[in-house]
């Protein structure tokens, strides 16, 4: 019975973990063009991407202009400035807005 308890205990966990695992993960890769203290630029075919960094940011290897890398990153807002209360409607608004009646059709 332990054995069972184990093995259950374990994809709850592995499956909470997976739940809880916050943004989406995502990645480019091209030559480097310019390094700094806070940004790593990358070309992507004819784009330029500008991915921000910090003393956090993990580097394997000699980063420096001319090199090939992988730059992995998430999207995480930094600021969120709503512009309308955004009312969408429900079953409830639609049941409580009774429908305009259509003319019946003349007969002869």
């Amino acid at each position: 019975m332990k054995p069972v308890l184990s093995v259950f205990a374990a994809v709850f966990f592995f499956t909470s973990m997976a739940i809880a695992a916050g943004p989406k993960d995502y990645q480019v890769t091209g030559p480097v063009l310019d390094v700094t203290d806070d940004v790593i630029t990358v070309e992507k075919g004819k784009e330029k991407w500008e991915i921000g960094r910090d003393k956090n940011t993990k580097v394997s290897g000699e980063l420096k202009k001319g090199s090939r890398v992988t730059v992995h990153y998430k999207m995480t807002a930094t600021s969120v400035d709503v512009k309308d209360t955004g009312k969408a409607k429900t079953k409830a608004d639609e049941k409580a807005k009774p429908e305009a009646k259509k003319p019946e059709a003349k007969t002869k």
